[in-house]
């Protein structure tokens, strides 16, 4: 029989970790593409620090400190799901941009 022990991290690394992820939250996406990437970086177990940034952001941590208790659990994510849909929605703007100048250059009797 294989017997996992938990590792237990001092306050500092578990602080430093979760500040490192709640400051890239925005980039990576979730919180657990953010622990996936940092939690390597600072030695802590990626699932670990998962449920760190799940607890600190429970508690109304945010990037840069700042604290916001309004929000549930489900409304960041909610929140986090428009803001990447929004994201989409200018990448698509632009491609369609792109291609209506395309379209209207190659219809123009002029560029002929």
């Amino acid at each position: 029989m294989v017997s996992i022990m938990s590792k237990r991290y001092p306050p500092e690394v578990r602080k430093k970790a979760v500040r490192l992820a709640l400051e890239r939250l925005d980039e990576y996406g979730s919180a657990y593409a953010a622990a996936r990437a940092i939690g390597p970086m600072v030695d802590v177990h990626h699932e670990t620090l998962r449920l760190w940034i799940k607890k600190a952001l429970d508690e109304g941590s945010r990037p840069g400190g700042t604290t916001s208790p309004g929000l549930s659990s489900a409304e960041r994510e909610e929140l986090q799901r428009l803001r990447k849909e929004n994201r989409d929605l200018k990448q698509t703007n632009e491609i369609l941009k792109l291609a209506s100048a395309f379209f209207a250059r190659e219809l123009d009797p002029r560029h002929r």
